[in-house]
């Protein structure tokens, strides 16, 4: 899989800020960045919002956890509550299981709705698969096949959430496929993809 990381220097190395919307670099700031922004809107934790809101509704198990770091705690209306983030290093982050990663694909395909009922906003998922501007092949934190530049085998309307330690939710429309992989070699996900897309058509 190529293009997954653009940035001007190594992580952790001091770098000249560019004006919004001209430059993309992928990085786990943004995501701790959207959690923060979305426990101030819900005013309370954000594990119990995607419990209640998301998991219960789609039969999710009790296995799954979203853990804050050690010192991510804040005071939201004077109770302290955990800034959970999306990256799942140095201790925090989101753990769950194949299952329950396939479920959340599912509802995702499916446009937000579950058994009926629009549980995410309807529309929101086709914002998900918009192409940002300044990097084609990135979408709202999903990667997108633009060009079939990830997957060659595959439709260029197939896109895929990529976690820490290479777990995929690979979205194709076309043969109405939700598969997840979970600690694959990267580089072999492409021929995991053409592999499967050969034996659907045998």
């Amino acid at each position: 899989m190529v293009g997954l990381a653009v940035a001007d220097a190594p992580k952790g190395t001091r770098r000249q800020l560019k004006k919004p919307g001209t430059f993309y670099e992928y990085n786990d700031v943004r995501v701790n960045r959207l959690s923060y922004s979305l426990l101030q809107v819900f005013r309370e934790p954000l594990p119990s919002v995607l419990k209640r809101r998301i998991m219960d509704p789609i039969g999710g198990s009790a296995g799954w956890k979203w853990d804050g770091y050690r010192n991510s705690t804040v005071t939201v209306d004077g109770k302290p509550m955990l800034s959970v983030p999306g990256g799942g290093h140095w201790g925090g982050g989101f753990t769950i299981s194949t299952r329950d990663l396939a479920l959340m694909g599912l509802l995702v395909a499916q446009g937000g709705a579950w058994n009926g009922t629009q549980i995410l906003p309807k529309g929101w998922t086709a914002e998900l698969v918009k192409p940002c501007p300044v990097a084609k092949f990135y979408g709202l934190m999903w990667w997108l096949n633009t060009d079939r530049r990830q997957f060659a085998a595959a439709s260029e309307r197939s896109y895929f959430a990529l976690g820490w330690g290479s777990h995929i939710v690979w979205i194709d429309p076309d043969n109405d496929l939700v598969t997840v992989l979970r600690w694959i070699d990267r580089k072999k996900a492409p021929g995991f993809v053409e592999r499967l897309l050969g034996a659907l058509r045998k």
